[in-house]
């Protein structure tokens, strides 16, 4: 599922009631519970800008452009250009404390949200997108990062959601669930949460712009996890 937020107010007013509600749970559950211990936390993970980048497909010369640590990631297909270039953007989230939080390997995972700041939505006003749990080495993409097969769920389905994003999406926050796709990955035991964004199969056309600048910690992509 995924949210817009209307305003950078709204996205610290987020970070400060996750903060709160942790707090006030954790406090509630030591002094106040019935005999269970369990405590809940919230991890905020920025992404690893070196590790994250885009991998644009050119059919007519099968060629691959790859750019690894840029401030703004593409996915989707370039109408503008006459070879018809599909961009695939990747994430990666370290899980073990580089970037943010740590998310410890027998954490019980309740939800999690991925939350980014859309720089450009061109070419289609509505883009469905696919959104999949993958894996890719954090020292640079390669193009078989661009084709490779997403990670599975239990019963064999790809690990992947797909959802739509909006021309009024540009300029602004959305926030998506993306608590299947976490579940998944701490299962396996990864070290970090890494997700590709593309353009769902059945659509021509459509690209979106995400901003990657960790410098500006506000708009940078977020991954909230709540666990216990």
């Amino acid at each position: 599922m995924v949210y817009p937020m209307k305003n950078h107010r709204e996205k610290f007013i987020k970070r400060l009631l996750y903060l709160g509600i942790a707090v006030v749970m954790a406090l509630y559950l030591t002094g106040c519970g019935d005999g269970d211990d369990r405590r809940i936390f919230f991890a905020e993970i920025l992404s690893d800008q070196q590790a994250d980048g885009d991998i644009a497909f050119d059919p007519v010369q099968d060629l691959y452009t790859i750019t690894n640590g840029p401030d703004t990631l593409f996915f989707g297909i370039d109408e503008v250009d006459r070879n018809l270039p599909e961009y695939r953007a990747f994430l990666d989230f370290p899980l073990e404390g580089s970037t943010g939080d740590r998310v410890p390997l027998d954490a019980e995972i309740q939800w999690a949200t991925l939350d980014v700041f859309i720089d450009e939505v061109s070419f289609a006003g509505v883009i469905p997108t696919l959104l999949e749990l993958v894996q890719f080495p954090v020292t640079g993409l390669t193009p078989a990062d661009f084709v490779s097969l997403p990670l599975q769920f239990p019963d064999g389905s790809d690990a992947s959601l797909t959802f739509n994003l909006f021309s009024s999406d540009e300029g602004d926050f959305v926030l998506i669930d993306i608590t299947p796709l976490m579940r998944r990955a701490q299962w396996l035991g990864l070290s970090d949460l890494q997700l590709r964004f593309l353009l769902d199969f059945d659509f021509d056309f459509g690209i979106v712009g995400i901003q990657d600048r960790p410098r500006i910690a506000a708009t940078a992509p977020l991954l909230t996890v709540r666990f216990d």
